[in-house]
């Protein structure tokens, strides 16, 4: 063995931890060098050498390694070796199979992550933002985050901590958010972004820009700053539109901080499919296809610029129709209390709501009843078959 190995820093085959692996033949050199050692390196873009004469590593420069090792250098690096690389060409086979997402979209996912950017999920309430985002630390067995910003009230308390006061002694909490961006290689969620008081956004400022990455705990009395831990990857979700009336548009200072992905609405034939992988052992597949078909044409609907819907059913909707149809329900029960709460009853018979009724009606086989009275809603109600 020649007395001293060079190494050269990468990522493992997870996609976030780093390892030293040797020029020339990729082995895993790791444990002959001290953390504190291999972070500096990779701050300065620098390769390490250990000396078995002497038993001591050191930090060089690229240039310091010897010319004859350079071709095999080369090979070593090359992209089928590359972990990162690795994860990323395969990431379609940890690709969840009932998470209906294009590969394309699924795949730079995976990549702004292992390469620790910021990422906003964006489409409207119920495409599937959260489960996405979720499945991503599922999928590459990162630490887990979750952080709902639409439910906070204080975000001071909830992005840095509290301070409180006890026999005349002042003593600071960290927040959970804080432990969070302590932890290496994390995958934090940030969910619901667009419907976050404006101070979140102030706090979260620093926290996700590339160059600072920090956080001031300012509620502390000694007010120190918390940086980010390396390979900390954020991943907020939004609902940008028109229809959203609770949240707010977004600085644009904060969305230039994302890289923006946009969460596709599901077509008839992959909600039909994600219906059926989720639930095709308990329901049937004509009830299925009811169900999605119902989607389909209030989206349909929503889409066109002279259409009757402000808003539409959504995956979430579907998914909770299919649930109770597998529990005994009816498609009419199950419609009546997952669908239709969420149209405007307004207008009487003009209403959206009776236009969801009337295409829900084509899907059911017998009805005793016409659900179009117009009355009060309470009567309306009553004389609803579903």
């Amino acid at each position: 063995m020649n007395n001293k190995q060079y190494g050269t820093i990468t990522t493992d085959a997870q996609g976030f931890g780093r390892m030293v692996l040797e020029v020339g033949t990729g082995t895993d050199i790791t444990n002959l060098f001290r953390k504190a050692m291999i972070d500096a390196a990779e701050a300065s873009n620098d390769a390490l050498v250990f000396n078995h004469e002497t038993q001591k590593a050191r930090r060089i420069s690229a240039d310091e390694i010897p010319e004859e090792m350079l071709p095999a250098m080369e090979t070593a690096v090359d992209v089928t070796l590359d972990p990162v690389m690795a994860l990323i060409n395969r990431s379609h086979e940890i690709k969840p199979k009932d998470l209906e997402m294009s590969d394309i979209k699924w795949k730079y996912l995976i990549r702004s992550a292992v390469r620790g950017k910021n990422i906003m999920m964006v489409g409207p309430a119920g495409c599937g933002k959260t489960q996405a985002a979720k499945s991503l630390p599922e999928a590459t067995g990162r630490p887990f985050f979750y952080f709902n910003l639409g439910a906070t009230q204080d975000p001071r308390s909830t992005l840095i901590g509290n301070t409180h006061f006890k026999d005349g002694q002042t003593s600071f909490d960290e927040s959970a958010f804080v432990k969070a961006i302590k932890t290496e290689n994390a995958v934090i969620l940030l969910d619901e972004l667009s419907r976050a008081h404006p101070e979140a956004w102030n706090i979260l400022m620093p926290v996700l820009d590339e160059g600072q990455r920090y956080l001031r705990l300012d509620e502390d009395v000694n007010s120190p700053t918390i940086h980010v831990a390396s390979g900390v990857s954020f991943i907020a979700t939004a609902n940008i539109g028109t229809e959203y009336t609770s949240t707010r548009v977004i600085d644009r200072a904060l969305m230039d901080r994302f890289e923006i992905i946009e969460v596709d609405i599901l077509t008839l034939e992959r909600e039909e499919a994600l219906l059926k992988y989720r639930y095709g052992k308990q329901v049937s597949a004509a009830l299925i296809h009811s169900v999605a078909d119902i989607a389909d044409a209030t989206r349909k609907e929503w889409r066109s610029e002279e259409g009757k819907l402000t808003t539409m059913v959504s995956t979430r909707m579907t998914v909770r129709v299919c649930e109770l149809l597998a529990d005994g329900f009816t498609l009419a029960e199950a419609s009546e209390v997952a669908i239709i709460p969420f149209f405007d009853a307004s207008g009487g018979s003009d209403s959206e709501r009776t236009f969801v009724k009337q295409i829900i009606q084509k899907h059911i086989a017998t009805v005793e009843k016409d659900i179009f009275s117009v009355g009060t809603e309470s009567d309306t109600v009553e004389q609803m078959p579903f």
